[in-house]
């Protein structure tokens, strides 16, 4: 089978929510519905519900380095999405791997604050992110908050700030080969979603009808992982980011025919699959 033919293998690195809305598990759902193989690498452990977190556990970061390493030993891996990494060491370990092993694609959605807005990214973990994984990425994919916090400023509150803020965060990436900013604005007010698409030089804005559901836990994950899943698939950036908006988009529109938790539940992953509803 030709490079063209053959399914593409998605590595998801993150956390594990068990409620299935974030995380891995939601990472994992994304990937699929997206028509690729998803692998995934344990970073940490959460005790969280759609209603809030009440633990982080972090994996060891020698033991976060064997998974990796035993991954790719085996598996060709075309695309890995990096979601909550927790703390500086596991960060280091990654970023000192991926390095070494050099994916194709490599999706990084700086994960900081739970929906419930719980923090999941240690307050010293944030330099070591900048650091070393921001220059390994080939996208970044953070909210207006995420982006804030990144600039070591406060977040856009306007489509002009927000623009700019894109083209800063273009700057701290690598300057060799493509390198992309996905900027979510759904912070911002407005009867449509609006997101940027930013290379350096062209500004893509990407946009959609805002849903009224509380059910948007996982969203940045679902975002993420579809990308990662979609970038080796598609014939350019754009496309892959246009396919991912509307999947994330329509996962959110079918996200109240689902029931779970009391919460912010999560998007209908496989919204397309599963029947009609009522």
């Amino acid at each position: 089978m030709n490079a063209s033919q053959r399914i593409a293998n998605v590595a998801s690195i993150a956390g594990v929510d068990p409620s299935g809305g974030a995380g891995i598990l939601a990472d994992v759902k994304a990937i699929s519905a997206n028509g690729a193989y998803a692998c995934a690498v344990v970073a940490a452990l959460t005790a969280q519900n759609t209603v809030g977190v009440d633990g982080i556990f972090p994996v060891p970061p020698d033991f976060v380095r064997m998974q990796i390493d035993t991954l790719w030993q085996d598996v060709r891996i075309d695309a890995v999405k990096i979601g909550m990494v927790g703390q500086a060491p596991v960060i280091t370990v990654v970023a000192e791997r991926l390095a070494h092993w050099r994916p194709p694609h490599l999706v990084l959605d700086p994960v900081m604050i739970a929906k419930s807005g719980h923090g999941l990214l240690e307050r010293a973990a944030v330099g070591a992110l900048i650091e070393s994984l921001l220059p390994l990425a080939t996208m970044i994919t953070p909210n207006l908050p995420e982006a804030g916090v990144l600039l070591e400023g406060r977040a856009p509150d306007n489509p002009k700030e927000m623009a700019r803020c894109a083209e800063r965060l273009r700057e701290k990436m690598a300057h060799a080969g493509e390198r992309w900013v996905y900027l979510k604005g759904g912070h911002l007010p407005g009867g449509d979603a609006i997101d940027l698409l930013h290379d350096g030089d062209r500004m893509i804005e990407l946009s959609a009808p805002r849903v009224d559901t509380k059910n948007t836990h996982g969203t940045g994950c679902t975002l993420s992982a579809a990308l990662a899943a979609l970038l080796p698939q598609s014939p350019d950036v754009p496309a892959a980011a246009r396919r991912a908006k509307d999947y994330l988009s329509r996962a959110i529109a079918s996200a109240d025919r689902l029931e779970v938790g009391r919460g912010h539940g999560p998007v209908h992953h496989f919204h397309a699959w599963w029947g009609t509803g009522a």
